[in-house]
């Protein structure tokens, strides 16, 4: 198999050539920038299999370099590494769309250890999509599976469909991993992250002199895909110009630079997505029909995660999980059971996104120790009818009370004085009212 080629980039010449040497000793064909203009411009022209970023650099730093590459929809994985380490930091880092988090002095053996991690880590262990069967697959998800095991042995092109942010990147890697092109690269592009011109310069590729600022040749996503799977996220979004290169692509399996009239042969296959509906689009005259017939060979539609509410705790154990793995700090970090019944809850109009971005704000909230309902964004806690506000209210009567004080108890997992800090009474007054409802418990020592 092909050598992994990594990318160290560090303005710290004795540390990131140390780093390269360990890492070329590991197996790996290891590149070196000292900044991170340099390191985007050896990004344009060549494909990396992993990234390691310094944070703090003069120029473009780490953290503008992340967002730039995740914006052009480079999904390579990327370790950020910092000489200052702290949550704040690692938090951001990880908002920005890196994918592990590591401080200086880094032990060589965590290094190579983190780093062939993210290396191996197939879309099957990401629990955003698949993950682990603790706490159950939906069926949902199940026939989504299927469907993936059907067609990924192929060379069908696949079209999934499905709300923003339901994980259909997911299953064009699972699709590329279940196919005879897994040796080969998997190259992903966001069409509506850029405009047509960069998105034409990005796919095609260029030759030098095609436009101001092309001082040299540069090959496109497609060709640099060739022998493995290319993923066209957002293909609604793409122009009818771009939508007519491609269908030649797909009719002729070559490819022209923009600028250039030579054509050069490619084989790649093509997995594209969208979270509008193509053939609406068909009908205004803003998609074209042959192309959309030439992509939806077969369709996956992933569903809603609020029509998999099954899946919820397994994906939130696989959020706490990557958390803990990221900041040291967080190594206590859980979720109580009553706040997992507030992400069951809760309608997720963002999907996965959503529900990934709720438990990090609730760890942070939490300060990384137990996430309780509390912790969780206000849009959440009030999915839980009656809870919108957690603390006690005298306005409470009832049955309105009777169920605050349950869910006091339930949250503080029958500690009494933990209960009455949350509802903002004494021990003595949630005491008397929990015997007034009727309820019982054996009360603490």
């Amino acid at each position: 198999m092909t050598a992994k080629r990594l990318l160290v980039v560090d303005d710290d010449a004795t540390f990131r050539r140390s780093t390269a040497a360990l890492l070329r000793d590991e197996g790996y064909v290891v590149d070196e920038a000292p900044d991170g203009h340099l390191a985007a411009q050896q990004l344009k022209d060549q494909r990396y299999d992993l990234l390691l970023l310094d944070l703090k650099m003069p120029g473009i730093d780490g953290l503008q370099l992340v967002e730039a590459l995740r914006v052009r929809g480079m999904h390579l994985p990327i370790l950020m590494i910092s000489g200052v380490g702290t949550v704040d930091l690692a938090v951001r880092a990880l908002h920005r769309g890196a994918d592990d988090f590591l401080t200086k002095p880094v032990e060589p053996a965590m290094l190579i250890a983190r780093t062939a991690e993210l290396l191996d880590r197939r879309p099957t262990e990401s629990g955003t999509l698949t993950g682990s069967s603790s706490g159950g697959r939906s069926e949902a998800i199940r026939a989504v599976l299927a469907d993936i095991a059907r067609v990924a042995p192929t060379e069908t092109t696949v079209l999934v469909g499905g709300e923003t942010g339901v994980g259909k990147e997911l299953v064009a890697r699972a699709l590329h991993d279940g196919s005879p092109r897994r040796a080969g690269t998997f190259q992903a592009v966001n069409c509506g992250a850029l405009s047509e011109t960069l998105l034409e310069s990005e796919l095609f590729g260029h030759a030098r002199g095609a436009f101001t600022g092309a001082i040299r040749d540069r090959i496109g996503i497609i060709e640099a895909a060739h022998g493995g799977t290319i993923f066209l996220d957002e293909i609604g979004e793409m122009s009818m110009a771009v939508q007519q290169r491609l269908l030649r692509v797909l009719q002729e399996r070559e490819v022209t630079p923009v600028g250039s009239v030579r054509t050069k042969p490619v084989n790649v296959r093509v997995v594209s997505a969208s979270n509008r509906d193509l053939r609406i689009l068909m009908l205004r005259g803003q998609f074209r029909e042959d192309l959309y017939y030439r992509l939806s060979v077969f369709r996956i539609d992933v569903p809603p995660l609020r029509d998999r509410r099954d899946d919820i705790p397994m994906l939130v154990e696989h959020a706490l999980r990557r958390l803990r793995m990221r900041v040291p700090q967080w190594a206590e970090l859980t979720c109580s059971p009553y706040a997992m019944r507030a992400l069951r809850a809760f309608e997720w109009p963002g999907n996965v996104r959503h529900l990934m971005g709720a438990v990090e704000s609730a760890a942070v909230t939490s300060g990384g120790q137990r996430i309780e309902v509390q912790h969780l964004p206000a849009e959440v806690r009030e999915s839980l009818e009656g809870f919108a506000h957690p603390r006690y209210r005298a306005e409470d009567t009832g049955d309105a009370e009777r169920a605050r004080i349950e869910w006091a108890i339930a949250t503080a997992e029958g500690s009494f004085s933990r209960a009455a800090d949350l509802l903002g009474m004494g021990r003595t007054t949630l005491w008397r009212k929990f015997k007034q409802y009727g309820l019982t418990a054996r009360e603490p020592a």
